[in-house]
C-alpha cells in the first residue's frame, strides 16, 4: 500500500490485514510509536474495499496464465491458448467470511457475546453510546484530524 501510494521503498511501512479491524490497528500502532516517542509523525489509515471486492479468476485458469506467461515460442503460447475451456471463465466468487476463521462477522460477534454473556440489549446500548458519542464529536469539530485521501489508481 505504502508504495502503490507513492512512498520510498526506503521508507519504513507495513501492512495490517486484519479484516475490518485494520484501520483500528493502524491507528493504535500509530499512536503507540508516537507516544512512545520512536516516531514524531506516522501516516496510518485504513482502507474499505468490500464496495469493489477482488473477483479472482478460477483456478484452471490461473494455471493456464502461469503456463502462457512460461511458453517462450507462438507454438507453446498457442498449446496453452487451445486448452482453455469455457468453465475456465468461471470466477471464484468473494467470500464474505474471514479468511483465516471462515466466520462472517456476525457469526464472530455472536460466538464473542455468547462466550462474555453479553445481551442482545447491551450490544444495542453501547452500539447506540458508540454511534452517539462519535456523532458528538464530529459535530464538535474533535475529528477534524480525520482526513480522507484517495490514492490515484
Amino acid at each position: 500500500a505504502a508504495l502503490g501510494a507513492g512512498f520510498s521503498d526506503k521508507t519504513p511501512a507495513h501492512t495490517v490485514t486484519m479484516a475490518c479491524i485494520s484501520s483500528n490497528q493502524a491507528m493504535t500502532t500509530a499512536f503507540g510509536l508516537i507516544a512512545s516517542g520512536q516516531c514524531e509523525v506516522v501516516v496510518a489509515g485504513g482502507v474499505e474495499f468490500m464496495s469493489d471486492v477482488p473477483i479472482r479468476h478460477s483456478r484452471k485458469m490461473r494455471k493456464t496464465m502461469l503456463s502462457l506467461n512460461k511458453a517462450k515460442s507462438l507454438g507453446q503460447r498457442l498449446s496453452v491458448i487451445s486448452r482453455i475451456r469455457p468453465d475456465y471463465f468461471a470466477p471464484e466468487l468473494p467470500a464474505v467470511a474471514e479468511f483465516s476463521t471462515s466466520e462472517t462477522m456476525g457469526h464472530s460477534a455472536d460466538r464473542l457475546a455468547a462466550a462474555f454473556a453479553v445481551s442482545r440489549a447491551e450490544q444495542d446500548e453501547y452500539a447506540l453510546r458508540s454511534h452517539t458519542l462519535a456523532k458528538k464529536a464530529q459535530d464538535a469539530g474533535h475529528l477534524s484530524d480525520v482526513i480522507p485521501y484517495k490514492v490515484p489508481g
